[in-house]
């Protein structure tokens, strides 16, 4: 059995080493420390209840740890995976009640189905077609939907609505009953985490808003001035076994566990080859798969909800000095010891607080930067970028990573379907230039160079035989050779080679021979099967352009001026 194929235990945490590991457990304490708030917050995103947050630190963590490859991506909550698991199944249950829970606890297993398969299929490089344009689109309408999601909790205001526009229309209306307790505490978090993320990014600010806010509400009970407290959290490990769902329940699960794993795959793939060739192991894609199934399978078997790469978190290990699994591993410790003693203080932790903390999540997921950058490269594809994020907004989140994800597969498609073609020239110093295909172009008298950059299949042959008829022009031609550029055509299918051979006898008709120059050793096989080698002739298939040239002008010599 190759190394590709063997499950390697421990790989995120080899070679190992004490000395390192000590300073990555220091690490960990840090990671827990900062991932402990934000968990809280996509705990709310997701609308489980409190201590699901925590369950996301422990067993999944340590299932990655060991059947993952990736020695730096942090698996956990995540807010994009949160989002898309409150679209899909808010409408099924009540936030936080036993049968919400279940069902994400379901969604989560189905998740780790889907990651199975796509690990024994080795379909680690389908993250490859989500593309960055679409992928900032859909984070930032992720960001803008949670933002305006938590708007409510943060003024202390009743919303009802799922949906983003109606929750902001309530909003809206409700502004003359905002409780200014509970604005001003979200304005105080809100201001202390992004100054102390700005000026001393290594102190954790959320974790010092939740233990100053828990502490201040627990002294002035906050709760009896109007400011609402989360209550109440169960404190323990937790305890294991399968969600208590119908099959009909599963089946209508499917497509949300399918957008979370796209989103989970796409995102923690992204997130693993940043830090890659930092250690001394390569990046396993197909084995990253392998842990994120166990991290969900975890997830899914403890009663909490998906989890996914987080790059804000790995960030944050990264940036604590933490170099292997080693450090996720002791934040998974240091999260057990609080489920085990230190749950009942969070019953004081304002509402408010919570939101607040979840809106500094949401701004950092509008990625601004990014989005500037797009409109400066590439005009177009920002329009891309603005639709998906109008989709997340408008629609819901699941329906935005379906539509990102179909986004990104049109413009692979669109990028084949129409590719970039032209007539090729040579300038007085012998470089090759490209010139628009247009009627009458020609690369010197009675010869056109034809570039087509792509494969030639069903769907482009049509406009590849029309460019061509196009040069020919209307007989009788001033051409004697058609020669194609085949450099970027390493491909040619049934179709393609039918309107190929078509081609072909028509130009012969009319004196015009179809010429292949800079064939690939790819191509070669598909003009032999297709028959289009023999159609055209062995001795019109060149290996160069420079062979193709000196052909012609030896059968049709150059006359001087």
């Amino acid at each position: 059995m190759s190394q590709h194929n063997r499950v390697i235990l421990f790989r995120g945490m080899r070679p190992f080493d004490g000395a390192r590991a000590l300073r990555d457990a220091v690490a960990g304490i840090a990671l827990a420390a900062t991932s402990i708030p934000q968990a809280l917050g996509y705990t709310s995103i997701a609308g489980m209840p409190a201590v699901t947050g925590f369950y996301t630190l422990l067993l999944p963590l340590l299932a990655f740890a060991t059947l993952g490859s990736s020695r730096y991506l942090v698996v956990a909550a995540d807010s994009a995976t949160a989002a898309i698991l409150a679209g899909g199944i808010s409408r099924m249950a009540t936030p936080g009640s036993a049968r919400y829970v279940a069902l994400a606890g379901t969604v989560a297993l189905l998740t780790a189905g889907f990651l199975l398969v796509a690990r024994l299929l080795k379909l680690g490089f389908i993250a490859d077609f989500l593309s960055q344009t679409v992928l900032v689109g859909f984070l930032t309408g992720v960001g803008f939907q949670v933002g305006i999601a938590v708007l409510g909790e943060m003024l202390g205001l009743e919303v009802h609505s799922r949906r983003t526009i109606v929750q902001l229309a309530q909003v809206v209306r409700g502004l003359p009953h905002v409780n200014l307790g509970s604005l001003a505490l979200s304005a105080i978090v809100i201001l202390g985490v992004l100054t102390l993320g700005r000026f001393a990014p290594k102190i954790p600010g959320a974790l010092i808003a939740v233990a100053g806010a828990i502490a201040a509400s627990a002294i002035w009970d906050f709760a009896a001035h109007g400011i609402a407290v989360i209550g109440p959290v169960a404190g323990g490990l937790p305890h294991l076994g399968l969600p208590d769902v119908s099959w009909r329940e599963v089946e209508s699960l499917i497509p949300v566990a399918g957008s979370c794993f796209v989103m989970i795959v796409a995102q923690s793939a992204a997130t693993a080859r940043i830090y890659a060739g930092r250690g001394p192991q390569p990046l396993d894609e197909n084995a990253d798969l392998a842990g994120l199934c166990a991290a969900n399978a975890a997830a899914g078997l403890s009663g909490t909800f998906v989890v996914n790469g987080s790059p804000t978190q790995t960030a944050l290990v990264d940036n604590a000095g933490g170099r292997s699994q080693v450090a996720h591993v002791a934040a998974a410790a240091v999260v057990a010891l609080v489920l085990l003693f230190l749950t009942h203080p969070l019953q004081y932790l304002p509402r408010c607080v919570l939101g607040a903390i979840v809106f500094i999540v949401a701004i950092r997921l509008v990625k601004l930067r990014s989005l500037r950058d797009i409109r400066r490269e590439s005009p177009g594809e920002l329009m891309l970028a603005a639709t998906t994020a109008g989709v997340v907004v408008l629609v819901g989140v699941e329906q935005g990573i379906i539509f990102a994800m179909v986004l990104s597969l049109l413009r692979i498609v669109r990028h084949s379907y129409h590719p970039h073609t032209a007539v090729l020239t040579q300038s007085e110093s012998g470089i090759w230039q490209l010139n628009p295909v247009v009627p009458g172009a020609v690369t010197e008298p009675g010869l056109v160079i034809y570039r087509f950059g792509a494969p030639l299949f069903y769907a482009n042959a049509g406009r590849f035989c029309d460019e061509i008829q196009l040069l020919v022009g209307p007989p009788p031609s001033p051409l004697r050779w058609v020669m194609v550029d085949a450099g970027a055509i390493v491909h040619v299918d049934y179709t393609a080679a039918r309107l190929v051979r078509e081609l072909q006898q028509d130009l012969a008709q009319r004196g015009v021979e179809l010429v292949f120059a800079h064939v690939q050793s790819d191509l070669k096989p598909d003009l032999d099967r297709h028959h289009l080698t023999e159609a055209i002739g062995p001795d019109r298939i060149f290996d160069t352009i420079h062979q193709a040239l000196a052909s012609y002008h030896q059968l049709h010599p150059r006359v001087a001026p």
